[in-house]
Formats: C-alpha cells, sequence, structure tokens
C-alpha cells in the first residue's frame, strides 16, 4: 500500500537502518542495493507482460471487460503521468491482484493500487471505464511522488527504491528487501521485478 501521510514522509528522510529494527527479508530472490535488481533491459515488454496476467486478474473476481479497461488505464496514466506501464501494472498485481472491488485496507488505502485517500468500489465488479481510471490514476500519481524522490528517472536507480518507498514509507537503500518498523512487506521490491520479468505467481 502507499504510504504519503506526513509520518511517513519523515521517516523516510531517516535512514531506515539507523531508525528501527528491519523486518526480515528471508525468501527474497532479489536482496541489497537497487544494482542487485534486475535490469530494465531484462524486463519483458509491456504487451507480454499483462498478456500473462489477464487470467490471472479475472481469477481475483474482475471481469474480462474490467481487464481491458485496466490495460487501457494504465497506457493511459503511463502516458499522460510518466511511468513505466509494467511498473503500474506489477504495484496493481502486488496490491490487489488486479480486482478492481478489492477491500480497502489500513482505513483509507484503496482501489487496484490500495493508495491513501484513492477511490474505491469495494465488492464491486464490472466497473465503467471512468472508475477504473480513476484507481489507477490516483495510484499512479502517489507512485510518480516517490519516483521524484529518487531523481525522477526512467532507471533501475530511480524506480527500485521509489518502490520500496510506494510499499513502506522509508527506504533503506542498502537493502530495498528490508521494510523498517513493520510496514510494508520486505519481499515487495523483489516481487515486483519478478512480476515485469514475467513470472506469474
Amino acid at each position: 500500500m502507499a504510504f504519503k501521510t506526513m509520518m511517513f514522509a519523515a521517516l523516510a528522510a531517516v535512514p531506515a537502518v539507523l531508525a528501527f529494527p528491519l523486518e526480515s527479508r528471508a525468501g527474497c530472490q532479489y536482496n541489497g542495493p537497487w544494482q542487485n535488481f534486475p535490469s530494465m533491459s531484462q524486463w519483458l515488454p509491456w504487451t507480454e507482460v499483462f498478456g500473462r496476467y489477464e487470467q490471472s486478474m479475472v481469477n481475483a473476481g474482475s471481469t474480462w471487460d474490467d481487464v481491458g479497461r485496466i490495460n487501457v488505464a494504465i497506457s493511459n496514466a503511463a502516458a499522460t503521468i510518466g511511468v513505466d506501464e509494467r511498473v503500474i501494472l506489477a504495484i496493481i498485481l502486488q496490491e490487489s491482484s488486479g480486482y478492481v472491488g478489492v477491500p480497502c485496507t489500513g482505513g483509507d488505502d484503496c482501489g487496484l493500487m490500495q493508495c491513501e485517500g484513492c477511490p474505491s468500489f469495494q465488492g464491486q465488479n464490472g466497473l465503467p471505464q471512468e472508475d477504473t481510471s480513476a484507481m489507477i490514476n490516483g495510484g499512479t500519481q502517489h507512485f510518480k511522488g516517490n519516483l521524484e524522490d529518487w531523481g525522477n528517472q526512467w532507471a533501475e536507480s530511480s524506480i527500485y527504491p521509489a518502490l520500496r518507498e510506494y510499499n513502506s514509507g522509508s527506504v533503506n537503500s542498502g537493502d530495498l528487501s528490508t521494510a523498517a518498523g513493520g510496514f510494508g512487506v520486505p519481499c515487495y521490491v523483489s516481487d515486483v521485478a519478478r512480476r515485469m520479468l514475467g513470472e506469474v505467481f
């Protein structure tokens, strides 16, 4: 889920390794600094990654029409906000498995990308394009803010730390598979990378 409150912004300014005990990274396929994670040249093309996960999103509770609208919304958000389509999709898969009716968590972390203050259509499917796009635009804007904190580059050095910040609010740049203070999922960045390589899980 996305943490963008003032509290978590403050956490991000403090090296996690100094400020908090680190949640275990056991079982993460990738760990360490961003250089240890797969290069963007290894990621599969956007259309191929999306195609591999279409059935998974239907299995999660979305209709085939919902999946088509997710595709449209991701493409539009990528073009207008400036975030790679594969990254947007991988966040959606991590946060909601691609189910448009996913419940909110943590109070007001809602929607396909479980971002703070984003729209929620809990328990529904067959949504109009406007509603699907609202969820994805909101989450992508949240991630864009994280990306800007890390140089706003279309590069691994920005994307992987920004993913850590999106999930847990603070970043130990020496090991992106640790989550400070128990906030977030240790393997979050590793799992996103695996999805962009085409692994389905």
